[in-house]
Parts: structure tokens; C-alpha cells; sequence
């Protein structure tokens, strides 16, 4: 069984040798994703909500192109920059995760470059 490389124009192209997501038979890690404008490279959002929201954006696109989307996470790593960041950060992943059974979380604290405030991996099993 082959690994497929997932890439799309959706979502910001990766700082290093690596894809943003990788498919192997039906599991799907769409590399850490972050709150950069695919188009522009810039950050989207002075804060933790306006990050989450655009790297949400990104997670999807990536999802998209291989075929995927939320609905098929079975985990979800959030590394943030704060411990103050979670409550803002719990509201919008809840808004956007909404009422589909939710996939295990593990969230870490972290540094992360310039003014990146959240960094989201997210591991699915594709049907």
C-alpha cells in the first residue's frame, strides 16, 4: 500500500520538504495547519479566534482536495502559543466542529513563529 501526497492550492504551501496531507489506504494527516491567506501568505486575524477561523479554512481546503472533511477527524492536535487562548479557541472550535460526534482533542502549549497564535494537525479515517 502506497502513500498519496494531498496538495492544493487552497491552503498555504508548507515551509519545508513536506506535504499538506498524506493518505495511506484509508487514513488521511493533514499536516499542521496555521492561519496564513493561502493567497497572500499573510496572517488572517490578530487573534486567536481570527487564526482558528482561517486555519479551520486551510484544514478544509486540504480535506476537500483528498476527498474528505471534518466529519471523517478521529483526532485533532491544536497547539496553541497561551493558556488564555483556549477559551477563545474552545468557542470557535465549537462552532465550527457543531454537533457530529467529535473527534479526540489534544491540545499543547507551544512557541510558534512571529505572530502565529495556532497551529491544528488533524488525523481521519476515510471511509
Amino acid at each position: 500500500m502506497s502513500k498519496t501526497a494531498v496538495s492544493t492550492e487552497n491552503a498555504p504551501k508548507p515551509p519545508a520538504m513536506f506535504s499538506q496531507a498524506v493518505r495511506k489506504g484509508n487514513l488521511l494527516q493533514v499536516a499542521g495547519q496555521v492561519g496564513f491567506d493561502p493567497a497572500t501568505g499573510a496572517i488572517v486575524g490578530d487573534d486567536v479566534a481570527g487564526q482558528t477561523r482561517q486555519t479551520f479554512r486551510n484544514i478544509e481546503a486540504v480535506l476537500a482536495e483528498a476527498g474528505s472533511s471534518l466529519a471523517d477527524a478521529i483526532m485533532v492536535r491544536v497547539y496553541l502559543t497561551d493558556t488564555a487562548h483556549f477559551a477563545p479557541f474552545n468557542e470557535v472550535y465549537n462552532e465550527l466542529i457543531g454537533d457530529a460526534p467529535h473527534a479526540a482533542r489534544t491540545t499543547v502549549y507551544v512557541g510558534l513563529p512571529g505572530e502565529l497564535l495556532v497551529e491544528i494537525d488533524v488525523l481521519c479515517v476515510l471511509d
